[in-house]
């Protein structure tokens, strides 16, 4: 369920060729849950629409620039742009652009190495370049660092518990008999890109029971429990990057679209047309 405004969304009334194929997809998945979507203004959710879909491309553009998979500690860097530190961390180096160095990863991939929780913040760092655009992008991340989990100043995300699991999401898929030898593999993070499909840096473009296998099959000896998809979820807040939007946003058809939407209210149900 979607309201706006306190007041709740008829995404059953939308006329088709209002949104793009993907978008409308989206918005029909967050319709169906129980759970409530809130946005503030409509503005609000067009931009997390946006915010989604480039997510997922960012994801596709990561898997098809094939950086390779390893612990923290084997972490390999393009040292023309980042410092590799000992604990496996990517520092920016100085006079270098934020904007220029994440986007090499997307270019030049066979030059890095890194865990799957660094693959998600890349993705989501690219999903705000992509967004804002690199004046705004450098101004929020000036001295960036990519490691693990240890999210970079001005990324700002929202972690939630639940089955109402949307692209553009991150997911979680934990591994419980996993080798202590090989604790990389203890987990998955990966990016919902549609229905029954996921990115999972290490693994790629797979569907829930591929991620589980890949899981499965780097576990310890005598291992009796599977892998499985937690109800652990982590989401851009997109609301805090609206007011750093870019006038055209790059690759993404959801914004024109949206912008010739006819919105009507009729006492507390919103529609589009």
């Amino acid at each position: 369920m979607i309201k706006i405004n306190q007041k709740w969304l008829d995404v059953s009334q939308i006329q088709p060729g209002i949104l793009s194929e993907k978008a409308l997809e989206i918005l029909h998945l967050m319709w169906r849950y129980p759970n409530i979507f809130v946005y503030k203004t409509m503005e609000d959710l067009k931009f997390d629409l946006e915010m989604r879909l480039q997510v997922i491309q960012a994801a596709v553009s990561l898997d098809k620039s094939n950086p390779e998979f390893t612990s923290l500690e084997d972490s390999v860097c393009n040292e023309q742009y980042w410092r590799l530190t000992k604990d496996g961390a990517f520092e920016l180096k100085q006079r270098v652009p934020p904007h220029v160095a994440l986007e090499d990863i997307f270019i030049n991939g066979s030059l890095y190495a890194f865990e799957c929780a660094t693959a998600i913040v890349i993705v989501f760092l690219k999903a705000i370049l992509d967004s804002a655009g690199p004046k705004n992008f450098d101004r929020l991340f000036s001295g960036l660092t990519l490691y693990d989990w240890h999210y970079p100043q001005n990324l700002i995300i929202r972690i939630h518990e639940g089955t109402d699991y949307v692209p553009g999401d991150c997911v979680y898929f934990k591994n419980p008999d996993y080798d202590p030898a090989t604790p990389e593999w203890q987990g998955e993070n990966a990016i919902f890109l549609e229905e029954n499909l996921f990115y999972g840096h290490g693994i790629g473009i797979t569907d829930q029971q591929g991620i589980i296998n890949e899981l499965n099959s780097n576990r310890k000896g005598n291992a009796s429990i599977s892998a499985f998809l937690t109800q652990h979820i982590i989401r851009i807040n997109s609301s805090h990057y609206k007011q750093f939007k870019q006038n055209t946003l790059r690759n993404n058809p959801v914004s024109e679209c949206l912008s010739n939407m006819i919105v009507s209210e009729i006492g507390s149900i919103t529609y589009l047309s």
